[in-house]
């Protein structure tokens, strides 16, 4: 009597995807993308021209090239050094952040902030032990505070009680524990508009953050996104805009921005 073999199908061995600022992301819609001496050419251009509507063109026609250079370790710090106009032209954060993620998802958390997130946040604050600072950050968020300069406005003080509600990072490693306060400071910066940027910046150890620049903390100028100690400029004065553009640390600008650090590990290096 022959006994019959079947052999069982072997089993795929799934490679997990990264996740956070190593996870590449594929564009919605993209524009006809350059390449090779077209793409030189463009980038060539883009360092002397003038003229910000051609820039804002040839960014888009090269967004590729620089997502490229993002997702290759020997490459990706020299993303300000090929496309410097990120330093001096506002707007072409915004412009990749569109281009990668599409107008619904990239505007997304700026529509559903003041009507769902934001009291979600405050709500789940106010059940936590009341401190010194998160009882200032609750006030200031619900607007109670009596015009205070040194107080965020009400849409910042929202997102730094996040840091507040944050649970503990994943994984074995133990990393060393940081405030809330200390956590804030290394995500976003209020700098006097009358003292001198390149001073602060100094001073500064080059990971990235939010450098909000204004004659006070409640009325702000103008955002910068701070990276190797270099200013990259925000088209619009809204506290949210920066922070949205952050919350995707490899956002489409091409920049490697760090994801919001939490008070149970050290800010990423």
């Amino acid at each position: 009597m022959t006994r019959s073999t079947t052999k069982r199908p072997v089993k795929e061995v799934s490679v997990p995807q990264e996740q956070g600022p190593k996870r590449r992301r594929s564009a919605t819609t993209l524009p006809q993308q350059l390449d090779g001496d077209a793409c030189k050419e463009a980038i060539s251009f883009l360092v002397h021209s003038p003229d910000e509507a051609s820039v804002f063109q040839r960014m888009k026609m090269t967004f590729q090239h620089r997502q490229d250079l993002v997702h290759d370790p020997q490459r990706t710090a020299d993303v300000l050094k090929t496309f410097p106009r990120f330093l001096d032209v506002k707007g072409l954060v915004n412009q990749d952040f569109l281009l990668l993620f599409g107008a619904e998802t990239a505007t997304k958390l700026l529509e559903k902030w003041d009507t769902s997130f934001k009291p979600k946040v405050i709500k789940e604050a106010k059940q936590l032990t009341p401190s010194t600072d998160l009882c200032h950050l609750l006030k200031a968020a619900e607007k109670l505070a009596e015009n205070d300069d040194n107080d965020w406005d009400s849409d910042m003080a929202s997102v730094l009680l996040l840091l507040h509600l944050l649970p503990p990072s994943a994984g074995r490693k133990r990393r060393t524990k940081i405030s809330p306060r200390d956590a804030a400071d290394k995500m976003v910066h209020f700098h006097k508009s009358c003292c001198s940027i390149d001073e602060h910046l100094q001073e500064r150890d080059g990971k990235p953050y939010i450098l909000a620049v204004g004659r006070t903390q409640s009325r702000i100028d103008t955002f910068y996104i701070a990276v190797d100690k270099q200013l990259i400029p925000c088209q619009a004065t809204s506290s949210l805009v920066p922070l949205s553009h952050q919350k995707e640390p490899r956002a489409s600008s091409g920049l490697v921005l760090g994801p919001v650090p939490n008070r149970f590990q050290t800010y990423p290096s």
